[in-house]
Parts: C-alpha cells; structure tokens; sequence
C-alpha cells in the first residue's frame, strides 16, 4: 500500500462523512436560536461587504469595455 493509498477515502466513508455532516447542520438548525443566526448573519454581510466594494472596481479595470457592453446588453 502506497502512503496515497492509505488516506484515499473509500466510496462508502465519503457517503457516511456527507450524512454526517448533514446531520450536524440539521442539529445547529435545531438548536441555534434566531438570535444566532441574525447574528451571524450580520457578520458575514458585514465581512462581504468591503471584499465586494474593493473586487467591483478591480474587476471593472481588467474586463475590457467589449465585454462590458455585452454583458450590460443581456
């Protein structure tokens, strides 16, 4: 067995690992109040916000106007 080999997840421990985390997500959902979530909410708004705000003029220097004006068109 090569040292790949051994940490290659078999088909069927991917298939657990994918309900298991299903079940975690369906027990915060259960378990975390509306509070939490606004919360968390509001932190990930608030961590957006100023990568959208720096990435819009960054990416409206490289697209080239051609693109622009076909995709202001659609």
């Amino acid at each position: 067995m090569t040292t790949h080999a051994q940490y290659a997840p078999d088909p069927a421990s991917a298939a657990q690992l994918c309900r298991s985390w299903s079940a975690h997500v369906d027990a915060l959902d259960r378990h975390l109040s509306t509070d939490t979530w606004a919360l968390a909410a509001v932190t990930v708004a608030l961590i957006a916000y100023p990568i959208v705000r720096i990435s819009i003029p960054v990416f409206h220097g490289i697209v080239p106007d051609v693109v622009r004006t076909v995709f202001s068109l659609i």
